[in-house]
């Protein structure tokens, strides 16, 4: 299949669901590299190189050199939260970045101001939510959410649009029949089905608008048929779940490593602390459950214990998360990792990750969003399964087994972009090199 990319022409309005420790990060950050004040570090679309054609033809441009992807300084940034604090006064509360940075872009920051979120405490018992929506249904929530996405639009000029959920992570929900059918899920919308979560509605609302959308948080949202259906017929992208950022991202590094080596593993104990809104959200039994899921599918989707069973059928895995406030942003998580090598002889591998977990989340929000731009230029409809690297539990078409392995991952990302680009993708085989030797040599 050929592509036709479409330039990226114009502004691009990035919405965020949710402005608060990775929202606001994500935006100062991008007002700070465009001020000249930093780097884009951790982002891949600005920061990454790409091999096209042979090693020796020395070819390794910048990512956002080879496909058209919308500028930084083409970008209008604005989103929904439960409270009303502006951007600055939000980043402020946050306390990822130190407050000289905030206050040299406080003008930038104060003009950005959230529009009244969905919000439905059942799903984050924990949160109180004051700057609201009301509506007698859910249906009409997902229109006022619509009328929301157009009046942006108009108001700042832009000429596309695109969602990343950064919002909180959601109790724990299973699909079931009012999430099968676009029909049954549009019922269940004037019904006010309680098994229609928030971020469902924003999902939803952005699909009938034709704006694609990215999950970043492990909630049961575009993963389901009605909203994998309705993506497809209206030609937008989607993609999701769960940004991939501290303990999990060690874990696709780390276990591909050991499973390449035929390393076994016996056990993977993982405990973290985090004090941020996302971790007193987490600390409901109910919402860990939720992330508990995205985190352990992992290992098991890496080592394939059913094809290795004597070196990962005995793997006990285990997560924990704690609300810790004095930590704020600033996540720790332990691993201790029981191997054996050669004869069964154990040992021990065992990681402390001190990272903070915004500055990690906020270079995933910008390439998600430049990238599932590009996939909607493009024609990409349905579930984007080339932006796995960004995830801890990716969104892949029934039936198809979850590729954690980031390096496979990132292959996986580099090829797509060399394919919709008309270059050649790169198999890694390298024989052709040493073949092309040995015919000169005769």
């Amino acid at each position: 299949m050929e592509y036709q990319v479409k330039p990226a022409e114009g502004r691009l309005g990035i919405l965020l669901p949710g402005l608060g420790a990775v929202a606001t990060t994500f935006i100062a950050g991008v007002e700070a590299i465009r001020k000249g004040f930093s780097q884009p570090v951790g982002s891949l679309s600005q920061m990454g190189n790409i091999r096209l054609g042979k090693r020796t033809d020395n070819r390794n441009p910048l990512i956002k050199d080879f496909v058209p992807l919308a500028n930084l300084n083409d970008i209008v940034f604005g989103g929904w939260d439960v409270y009303e604090d502006n951007v600055f006064e939000a980043a402020a509360n946050a306390k990822v970045l130190e407050p000289m940075l905030l206050h040299s872009i406080k003008p930038e920051l104060e003009a950005i101001k959230p529009m009244k979120a969905v919000f439905d405490k059942a799903y984050a018992k924990n949160l109180d939510g004051t700057h609201v929506k009301e509506a007698a249904t859910k249906y009409e929530l997902a229109e006022a959410l619509m009328e929301d996405m157009r009046t942006f639009k108009e108001e700042n000029g832009c000429d596309r649009l695109v969602i990343v959920w950064c919002g909180s992570t959601e109790v724990y929900t299973e699909v079931s029949d009012v999430h099968q059918t676009v029909a049954a899920f549009e019922e269940g919308l004037r019904n006010n089905d309680p098994r229609i979560a928030p971020s469902m509605i924003y999902a939803y609302a952005a699909i009938k608008m034709g704006v694609p959308y990215a999950n970043g948080a492990p909630n049961l949202t575009v993963d389901i048929p009605a909203l994998v259906e309705l993506a497809k017929e209206k030609g937008v992208a989607i993609s999701g779940k769960d940004f991939k950022t501290g303990q999990t991202l060690m874990k696709t590094i780390v276990a591909p490593g050991l499973q390449a080596r035929a390393l076994g593993i016996n056990g993977w104990f993982s405990s973290n602390i985090l004090g941020n809104r996302d971790g007193l959200v987490l600390d409901d039994p109910d919402n860990f459950k939720t992330k508990e899921v995205s985190k352990l599918g992992v290992l098991e989707d890496i080592l394939h214990p059913e094809d290795n069973p004597e070196l990962y059928g005995d793997l006990y895995h285990k997560v924990r998360i704690n609300y810790y406030p004095p930590h704020g942003d600033n996540k720790e998580s332990w691993d201790n990792i029981d191997i054996f090598g050669w004869l069964g002889y154990k040992m021990q591998i065992k990681i402390n990750f001190l990272c903070r977990d915004s500055i990690l989340a906020a270079p995933i929000v910008l390439d998600l969003a430049l990238f599932t731009d590009l996939a909607q230029r493009s024609g990409m409809s349905g579930i984007q399964e080339w932006l796995s690297f960004y995830y801890k539990s990716p969104q892949t078409a029934e039936g198809l087994r979850p590729e954690h392995d980031i390096f496979k991952q990132l292959i996986k990302l580099q090829n797509t972009l060399r394919h919709i680009m008309g270059e050649d993708l790169i198999t890694h085989l390298g024989l052709d090199y040493y073949e092309d030797m040995v015919e000169e040599s005769l």
